[in-house]
């Protein structure tokens, strides 16, 4: 058996033998319960015939023992009634608020109450005086009553917590491990491009054609750049003072610079300098995924516009694309890991983007706006430098 299975088994043996536990602690409560109010039937039976006792009592009797069973009951609420012409007329109560039967409605209410809970006693005081003991169950009974509904939300907020903490575990695990494939990636990268830039020199030493090797060096710091991406995740980049227009600017010529696109691009800015804290590969990077998905979403046709805006506090980045749009049950949806429109893909370019500007950057992203069919707009917002 392999260990994922036995895993699997583990689980489910403590998920069955927790059902069994619930379940016995459960019944035994129940039975407990019924005990407890068969027990109190007997005692109000017991206090009706007391009451019975004391109201036939001559001076002969001996009414200690009645009077000490009536008063003994401190917990159990009482409503002795009458019935004249088909109508309740109450008679005496006990334990219960001295301010009520000033009310006539709650009073009525209280005693439908006792109806419902237990059926009632009757007092035959005399063959044509009788009278009904209606009586509720004692706090003690109550609290019995709603233990296991009590016991079973525990038991399920303590499950949540393990589930909870198991999941972040887990989810732990796989970010260390992805981190970890990503630097090492980086590393493997780093190799080759180093003995590229070697004979890029080679080539102008040779006299090549100064476009060709220039337009190879760009691609290679293209790749430098991927390289350096890669190897930052999963450790805390270091932010530096940087004019968020230029960058963004930089980041957005590149992007637009293949001329096989059919994609009519735009950029507008302040037209001064806008500092931020912020870390330039990855800051490249976001807006790279941003720019990619709006042309994906365009397939690659339409127009596209790059917009910051300044406010007091903070600036905005907005990406705005002529696209197919994205519903608005899926707002939230589309920075989860693996969701994904596209018959390929992953799914974690706008996860990613979310964690370098929410983690990384301390921002916030989100969908500005969007509506089928005709677009979307992203919108990235970071803290100005005061």
């Amino acid at each position: 058996m392999q260990i994922s299975d036995k895993r699997t088994v583990t689980r489910w043996v403590i998920i069955i033998v927790s059902f069994f536990i619930v379940t016995f602690i459960v019944w035994n409560t129940y039975y407990l319960f019924q005990i407890f109010k068969e027990e109190e039937r007997n005692k109000m039976e017991l206090w009706a015939q007391s009451q019975i006792s004391l109201n036939n009592a001559n001076e002969n009797t001996d009414v200690e023992l009645p009077l000490r069973i009536i008063t003994g009951n401190r917990t159990i609420p009482i409503i002795k009634v009458e019935v004249h012409k088909g109508k309740d007329s109450v008679v005496d109560i006990a334990n219960i608020d001295e301010s009520i039967p000033k009310n006539s409605e709650r009073m009525r209410a209280i005693l439908e109450d006792l109806k419902m809970e237990n059926s009632p006693i009757k007092m035959e005081i005399s063959k044509k005086h009788i009278q009904y003991l209606y009586y509720g169950n004692s706090t003690l009974l109550n609290v019995l009553k709603y233990y296991p509904f009590a016991l079973v939300l525990i038991i399920i907020l303590f499950g949540a917590v393990v589930y909870n903490f198991y999941r972040a575990t887990k989810a732990g695990a796989q970010n260390r491990l992805w981190a970890g494939m990503a630097k090492e990636t980086a590393h493997q990268i780093g190799t080759p491009l180093s003995s590229l830039l070697g004979w890029i020199e080679i080539m102008r030493a040779d006299d090549v054609d100064e476009t060709t090797v220039t337009e190879v060096e760009k691609d290679v710091l293209r790749l430098q750049t991927i390289a350096d991406r890669f190897s930052k995740i999963g450790s805390e980049p270091v932010l530096e003072e940087r004019d968020v227009i230029a960058e963004t600017e930089k980041s957005f010529q590149y992007l637009k610079s293949p001329p096989t696109r059919q994609v009519e691009f735009s950029f507008t800015a302040p037209n001064h300098p806008v500092k931020v804290l912020l870390n330039p590969e990855l800051h490249s990077w976001t807006i790279e995924n941003l720019v990619k998905n709006a042309i994906d979403a365009m397939k690659g046709k339409g127009t596209l516009h790059v917009e910051i805006q300044e406010r007091e506090n903070y600036v905005k980045i907005r990406v705005t694309d002529s696209g197919k749009g994205i519903p608005k049950s899926q707002f939230r949806k589309v920075f989860e890991p693996g969701f994904t429109t596209k018959k390929r893909g992953w799914g974690l370019g706008l996860s990613l983007t979310r964690r370098i500007v929410e983690e990384y950057h301390n921002g916030r992203i989100k969908v500005a706006q969007s509506e089928v069919g005709k677009g979307t707009t992203m919108q990235v917002t970071l803290d100005k430098i005061k």
